[in-house]
């Protein structure tokens, strides 16, 4: 392999896709200088089992390996980029290879305080999960991922529980609204109250004000109004993040100018496999790109161009997704959305398989993501008949 000749690599993020980053470098035989700069006081860590496993108490540490000879800097916050090094509150690092993997900050509609409660970080996850041990109502704003989340783990406790969004239908984000209305009867199969159509325009000492003039009173707050990409920092640098802040890459992560590499939340590639640039906000594309990111750095120019996935275990059920759809797409259910799951949801361009939402139903989940990474033709009408296994579909 013929590898540039790198002395010193700083990777920014100290979230999964920075921590894979880091960990591939040294895997793939860097044996350079490593620096990785995190914001956070702790070294990297898990962030999915915050709204889960950490939130109910079943874990209190998702701390992540991380190799001896990798050089963490805590509390290390990028403010500047330059072409050959990072200015952060620790100092100025000099590099001559970069990730770029500072993920996303939480939109806010106030500040933090023992009232109102956010969760992105571990010790956001611990203040919350306190917090919930003491109340008796909580109100989310949000019916998103992790709103959902932080709902449902609330209604395991009894407390009383509304969840506020400004939208038609929850997970407005992720699903046509259509799609997104079956999941609203879950909210009532947990004695949640779901307040869609409900801008929310601030936060006092007793809960939530509405847009319209009413009001939520809970004990507690959790803010999951979604996130922006951290990018600020990369104002004035050759690497000008687009107008939704997020860093526009090539094939293979690069986001120039130099060997600057991007990964996680913050980046947008071209998927040869969709026909479009893609962003995904979501574990296991932390993961691959942080791997293939690291990788690409030395000199390896390997296209990324996975097929996105991510679940959610949320309001009595396991969520799924992969692939990627668009409105043009033919939308064909399989199953019945308004009966017992499992069921599913299938967008096709052609006889083409673009994207599965499967809701409780992992085994189609699995066929779709390798018919769509295969591009098998499968046959629509067999596709929406769920006594059908998705695998034999083909044509």
């Amino acid at each position: 392999m013929n590898r540039p000749a790198l002395r010193r690599i700083v990777v920014v993020g100290g979230g999964l896709a920075g921590h894979t980053a880091a960990t591939t470098l040294r895997a793939e035989g860097y044996d350079g200088d490593l620096v990785l700069l995190t914001d956070e006081p702790c070294p990297p860590y898990d962030r999915p089992p915050l709204s889960k496993e950490l939130l109910a108490g079943t874990v209190d540490d998702t701390a992540l390996r991380i190799d001896h000879d990798i050089e963490v800097r805590t509390g290390s916050c990028a403010l500047r980029l330059f072409p050959d090094a990072v200015e952060s509150t620790t100092g100025t690092e000099p590099y001559d290879g970069l990730v770029i993997a500072t993920g996303s900050s939480p939109v806010r509609l106030a500040d933090p305080s023992p009232r109102v409660h956010e969760l992105r970080t571990a010790s956001d996850a611990l203040r919350l999960r306190e917090a919930l041990r003491t109340a008796s109502s909580v109100a989310v704003v949000g019916a998103g991922w992790i709103g959902n989340e932080v709902a449902t783990r609330a209604a395991a406790l009894n407390l009383k529980v509304t969840v506020i969004d400004a939208a038609s239908a929850p997970l407005a984000r992720a699903l046509p609204a259509a799609l997104a209305e079956h999941l609203v009867p879950w909210y009532a199969d947990l004695d949640i109250d779901l307040r869609l159509n409900t801008p929310v325009d601030g936060v006092d000492e007793r809960g939530v004000h509405l847009a319209c003039g009413g009001r939520v009173d809970a004990d507690l707050v959790v803010m999951g109004a979604g996130a922006r990409p951290a990018t600020a920092w990369l104002r004035g640098s050759g690497v000008p993040p687009a107008l939704d802040g997020a860093v526009e890459a090539d094939a293979t992560l690069r986001a120039g100018p130099g060997r600057v590499f991007a990964a996680g939340d913050i980046v947008r590639w071209p998927s040869r496999l969709f026909g479009a640039r893609l962003r995904v906000e979501h574990w296991e594309h932390a993961a691959a790109s942080g791997r293939a990111a690291a990788r690409n750095l030395l000199g390896l120019a390997e296209p990324y161009d996975p097929v996105p996935y991510f679940w959610s275990d949320q309001l009595g059920h396991r969520i799924q997704y992969v692939g990627h759809h668009r409105p043009a797409d033919t939308f064909v259910l399989r199953g019945n959305p308004a009966g017992a799951a499992p069921w599913a949801a299938l967008w096709f361009e052609g006889p083409r398989l673009r994207a599965a939402l499967c809701i409780d139903d992992p085994r189609t989940a699995r066929d779709a993501r390798r018919l769509i990474a295969d591009r098998v033709p499968l046959s629509i009408d067999r596709a929406a008949d769920p006594d059908v296994r998705l695998n034999q579909t083909a044509l």
